[in-house]
């Protein structure tokens, strides 16, 4: 797609970036096949052929407006479209400089600010884990819109404390580590994601640790487009990591798809800075998500079987599985998970139908576009529940939780059902 870049634009490095991407766009619509919100809404701005005329647009210097705005935040950052060109559209990075650009032109109503200011803080916050608890033991006084978004208290799994480190000299250890990241929610909606995966891993030989000082992957504050917010936060887990992977710590292993999707593109973001542009480089390659590192241990996982209980296994029953977004299209890790949970005995299927597209929780889009979010939500329990399973497997904190708000089955990561199987 032709491009001139408006002379504001001409010499910076997104403006640089982006007249690449759009030069790959050939318009030929196969995005719009994939596209949830095309698919609902079938507004040709709605997909991402017009997101992308729309940012072209604004690149050239026309000026954007609340309409240009709301089309583009409307877009779930699914990636669904990057999977389905043919041209090798980096939609998602051309969607993030698009949203920056305007987000600078177009002035937010107050409460809109407000509401991104309050998720952007409140999420990341410490506090954030006591509101929650306080929110479960209230929860059956609450309206049915803030019951959605509070999981129910579940039991704890076995495990003793991750340890959090500076150093690998703090602690004894097994023979091989790798470094997990508590994340921003997830410590507090889903705390035995975590610690499913630790009890896991040391059942095949490997030690999980957190880094002193990691805290947010940067994901929130960077799609609500605050992104210098967004590299602080980066920059703080690159420092926290860098010594550790130093040490020898072989890995940084995800247990949430987003995360995992974003800390992988560390190494472009900082390309341009001197200072962390070599670190980061080296933290994106390290990062893997826990489907794709566990994945690759073919010893592992034979020690891994020989201590499943195979009797729970066959007790379970059906589990039907999502992939998030973030993992399928963001990482284009397609078919892990159903590969070795098959191969350790469970039965896992996914819905013969529209398994590409996003449940509709991505991120902070559940709360800020509820509508769109629910519609998505039901279309793919719909597809799930086809499948009469005893419940619904994911690998991302957001799917799961807004997958469980609309339905009885019990919504886990995949890891905990491994961890639920392992013999005592």
């Amino acid at each position: 797609m032709q491009t001139t870049l408006a002379a504001e634009f001409k010499n910076t490095f997104a403006g640089q970036e982006a007249e690449s991407i759009l030069r790959k766009c050939v318009h030929c619509g196969f995005c719009t096949a994939t596209c949830p919100t095309y698919q609902l809404l079938g507004d040709e701005l709605d997909g991402p052929r017009g997101r992308i005329y729309l940012i072209k647009q604004t690149l050239e210097g026309e000026t954007p407006t609340l309409k240009t705005q709301l089309h583009l935040d409307r877009c779930l950052t699914c990636r669904n479209c990057e999977t389905t060109c043919p041209s090798g559209v980096q939609y998602g990075r051309l969607i993030d400089i698009g949203r920056a650009i305007v987000e600078k032109k177009v002035n937010r109503s107050f409460s809109q600010q407000i509401l991104r200011w309050a998720l952007r803080k409140g999420l990341v916050s410490p506090l954030f884990g006591y509101a929650m608890r306080l929110g479960q033991r209230f929860r059956p006084l609450l309206p049915n819109v803030l019951k959605a978004k509070i999981p129910k208290i579940v039991r704890s799994v076995r495990q003793k404390n991750i340890p959090i480190i500076s150093s690998l000299e703090e602690l004894p250890r097994l023979p091989r580590q790798v470094l997990l990241l508590a994340g921003c929610v997830q410590p507090a909606m889903a705390p035995n994601i975590n610690k499913a995966t630790a009890n896991v891993l040391e059942a095949m030989g490997v030690q999980a640790l957190y880094a002193q000082g990691a805290g947010c992957c940067g994901a929130l504050s960077h799609h609500l487009n605050a992104q210098e917010a967004a590299l602080l936060q980066m920059r703080s887990n690159i420092d926290a990591w860098w010594p550790l992977l130093e040490e020898g710590v072989e890995a940084l292993v995800m247990t949430a798809s987003g995360c995992g999707v974003s800390v992988k593109e560390y190494g472009h973001l900082f390309a341009q800075d001197e200072q962390y542009a070599a670190k980061a480089r080296r933290i994106s390659e390290a990062t893997k998500d826990l489907s794709e590192w566990i994945g690759e241990q073919t010893e592992g996982l034979t020690i891994l079987r020989n201590k499943l209980n195979h009797q729970k296994i066959q007790e379970l029953g059906l589990q039907a599985y999502h992939p998030p977004c973030t993992l399928q299209h963001g990482q284009q890790i397609k078919e892990g998970v159903q590969g070795f949970l098959s191969a350790l005995g469970f039965k896992v299927a996914v819905a013969p139908q529209e398994s590409h597209l996003c449940c509709g929780s991505a991120g902070t889009y559940s709360v800020l576009n509820p509508s769109i979010a629910n519609a998505l939500k039901e279309r793919k329990l719909g597809h799930l529940e086809s499948l009469n399973p005893s419940g619904v497997l994911s690998a991302n904190i957001g799917c799961i939780s807004h997958l469980q708000s609309g339905t009885e089955l019990p919504v886990k990561h995949w890891i905990e059902v491994i961890d639920d199987c392992l013999d005592a």
